[in-house]
């Protein structure tokens, strides 16, 4: 039968290898949409999970899982893609430590579907990466199963647009970015996401695709590397950055306010943009203005450090010594997410200069290791007694349920990356923004 005709009979089966924050959110529309879909990952503990109809993501619940699960078979038998008419490959792209894309999942996985492809399926890749991944490197691992890209299977990019703990977009009603291999294959996986999704966006090939996730981020990361910067000039000169980007926003048009932080998060921009700093390279090009970017955004922890210090030194204190509690370890608020969280990276700083440093967030009881962090620490219960003891109180995520007048009430000193006293109206001496 024709794979449009499955597609739109939905008789297609869907493999979706990756079952993070971006794969398990697919599953989740796939499956309630009638497609009977399997869910592939290595980590047996995720499987586990959801064979009980249990979630390890936050904004997914538990329900959701229960919901979908007469058509939804999470496993980690990968010869069970034989099975499937269209496999979405969504695991990660970090960095290496010098900054340099690795790639090695989305090889790995190819790999593996390569032992497994049979003809007319449709391999879509959604990791963020650099031009030239799908129809280069992709397509040529792929094809060491015999077959053809094109001709014997199809071959396309949609970069993924998930923003966990957004409540007014989810995966249904975010437009998806879609470039094919081939005609046929742009064909093919416009009526596959269109089965799911409000609004498909065709381009002319898969780089264009590749290419429009980068520029996305790209943009995100100048503009915070911007404000960034302003907030450290602003600082020296006496005026509140907060305060001229909210006056500034109110012009209607030319103005898009962007704030300043901690540092970068998230697995999107912190990465995406040394994509392309890395394959320009290839081009003898030099991509000046993104990785200035990048350097401004990397340094900021080491800005709220210095900053923690000054403060403490007008209180005849050093960070060495002092006992420090960072509230917030998620990259950005109301969420339970890690990567790349610049609350990690603060943790390490605080504590390599001396200072006996403790976290609280609601929704990361203990810090899971990464990459990168080895840190083993638990959340610490904030009353206003134990708040109490902590020399220096370090606002690092903005989350909806910290509440500004209990934190200056019982707080020595507070040390705000987020502006979240600000934002509530309080004013105290005791609050200094970083």
């Amino acid at each position: 039968m024709d794979l449009k005709k499955i597609i739109e009979s939905k008789e297609a089966k869907i493999g979706v290898i990756g079952l993070g924050y971006v794969g398990l959110p697919l599953v989740i529309e796939f499956a309630n949409a009638g497609f009977k879909v399997f869910g592939f990952d290595t980590d047996e503990k995720k499987v586990n999970l959801l064979t009980k109809s249990q979630s390890y993501i936050k904004h997914i619940s538990p329900a959701k899982i229960q919901q979908i699960m007469p058509n939804f078979i999470p496993t980690t038998d990968f010869s069970l893609l034989n099975e499937t008419d269209c496999i979405l490959i969504c695991v990660p792209t970090p960095l290496n430590p010098y900054k340099e894309p690795d790639i090695s999942f989305v090889f790995d996985t190819a790999e593996v579907i390569s032992k497994h492809l049979k003809k007319n399926q449709l391999i879509i890749l959604e990791s963020t990466t650099y031009p030239g991944t799908t129809d280069e490197d992709l397509k040529n691992i792929l094809e060491k199963s015999g077959l053809k890209a094109g001709i014997d299977f199809y071959l396309a990019f949609s970069p993924e647009r998930e923003d966990p703990g957004n409540k007014d977009y989810s995966t249904s009603t975010i437009p998806k970015v879609v470039g094919g291999y081939t005609q046929e294959s742009l064909e093919y996986a416009l009526s596959l996401y269109g089965a799911i999704i409000v609004k498909t966006v065709p381009v002319s090939s898969t780089k264009a695709a590749e290419s429009v996730k980068l520029l996305e981020n790209i943009y995100r990361s100048v503009n915070i590397a911007v404000v960034n910067e302003l907030k450290m000039l602003f600082d020296k000169m006496g005026i509140d950055i907060w305060e001229v980007i909210e006056a500034a926003k109110t012009k209607p048009f030319g103005f898009q306010a962007f704030y300043p932080g901690p540092g970068l998060g998230g697995h999107c921009i912190p990465i995406d943009p040394f994509y392309l700093t890395w394959k320009a390279k290839k081009y003898d090009f030099n991509t000046r203005f993104i990785e200035l970017a990048g350097e401004i955004n990397t340094s900021m922890p080491y800005y709220v450090v210095q900053k923690t210090g000054e403060v403490l030194n007008k209180f005849r204190k050093s960070i060495n010594g002092s006992k420090i509690i960072i509230l917030g370890l998620a990259y950005k608020k109301d969420v339970d997410d890690v990567r790349e969280s610049p609350s990690l990276k603060l943790i390490e700083l605080l504590e390599e200069m001396g200072a006996k440093v403790d976290y609280h967030d609601p929704y990361i009881l203990k810090i899971p290791e990464t990459r990168k962090h080895k840190l083993f620490k638990e959340s610490i219960d904030i009353s206003g007694k134990n708040l109490s003891k902590y020399d220096c109180v370090l606002i690092v995520t903005d989350h909806s349920v910290f509440d500004p007048e209990f934190l200056v009430e019982h707080s020595m000193i507070i040390i705000d990356t987020r502006n979240l006293i600000g934002k509530s109206g309080l004013k105290s001496d005791k609050v200094y923004k970083a």
